[in-house]
């Protein structure tokens, strides 16, 4: 059967569509790949890809797309909401149909290394790809920043998986791993403070652990100066045990305790149907919803409910 994987690069340029076109266009070329999303965002300045295909047309195009960023983004004149280290900024696979995670992790490795050894770029593996004894979690290697680390040997804890011992002096550092289906989930909030953002944002964090729908919930607190509006920043990375709407609700119910109002929520890249389904059942208020009453998945061969 089919094997299909996704990959989910992060890169740090949301507001040059020049750039966001090249890295697409990137992608496009390798043969037997699909772009099945660009999600560019000026205040995060960030774009992310989503783009699906048998594993290896899948690491040749991550590759390919990589190339492009390391040669195009300039993280010395770059500034956004969002965190970053390098201008490939987090690069991860995750199967989808008979693939094993551990194939995603193997796949990780080998373009880790090729962008390490041809791009000259300091490489960090997480989640399913970290190597032994190494940090597995996204936050932790990324903490500091390209500004904290550009010109500082990279040494002990702070040495990378492969590569140069220093970040690349404009794209910084990449980071690739492997890791199951995430949903990366905006809530906007109708008011310019952003300490409202922030406080929603930290007792997540603080709540996580004792609130079985927030385990897995990473939260962030930020201020979008093109919009002059503060947002909660999400990625669930357990999206069967923290359902959408729950979410929105527990957010919701926090922000009124400011008197403050959710003006809109994003999907940055996309969700798998069993999320989007969910929630529509429960806006819908009909609890026999299921994904095969959406008429677009039986146009996939492929779909078996």
């Amino acid at each position: 059967m089919r094997q299909v994987i996704e990959c989910v690069p992060n890169f740090s340029e949301g507001r040059n569509g020049d750039t966001v076109h090249a890295l697409a266009t990137a992608v496009c070329a390798a043969p037997g790949v699909r772009l099945v999303n660009v999600s560019a965002d000026p205040d995060h300045h960030r774009t992310v890809l989503t783009f699906l295909g048998e594993p290896g047309a899948v690491a040749e195009a991550a590759f390919r797309c990589a190339r492009v960023a390391v040669e195009r983004i300039d993280l010395r004149s770059h500034q956004g909401v969002h965190p970053r280290i390098g201008a490939v900024d987090v690069m991860p696979f995750i199967p989808l149909r008979n693939v094993p995670i551990s194939e995603c992790a193997r796949i990780a490795h080998e373009v880790g290394y090729r962008i390490a050894h041809e791009l000259d770029v300091p490489v960090y593996f997480y989640e399913h790809a970290a190597l032994p004894g190494r940090p597995k979690d996204l936050p932790t290697i990324r903490r500091g920043g390209f500004e904290r680390w550009a010109g500082r040997p990279l040494t002990g804890e702070r040495a990378p998986d492969a590569g140069p011992a220093f970040l690349h002096p404009t794209a910084g550092a990449a980071i690739v791993g492997a890791r199951g289906p995430l949903i990366a989930f905006n809530i906007n909030l109708d008011t310019d403070r952003v300490e409202v953002a922030q406080h929603i944002a930290s007792t997540i964090r603080q709540e996580r652990e004792r609130v079985e729908q927030l385990r897995g919930v990473r939260a962030l607190g930020l201020f979008l100066p093109s919009r002059g509006i503060a947002q909660v920043s999400l990625n669930l990375t357990q999206p069967d045990q923290s359902p959408l709407w729950w979410v929105l609700g527990y957010v919701r119910s926090l922000a009124a305790q400011w008197d403050v109002q959710v003006l809109e929520t994003e999907l940055v890249g996309v969700a798998p149907a069993s999320a989007i389904c969910e929630a529509a059942a429960r806006c819908l208020q009909n609890a026999s919803l299921r994904e095969e009453h959406i008429l677009d998945l039986w146009l996939d061969p492929e779909w078996n409910p």
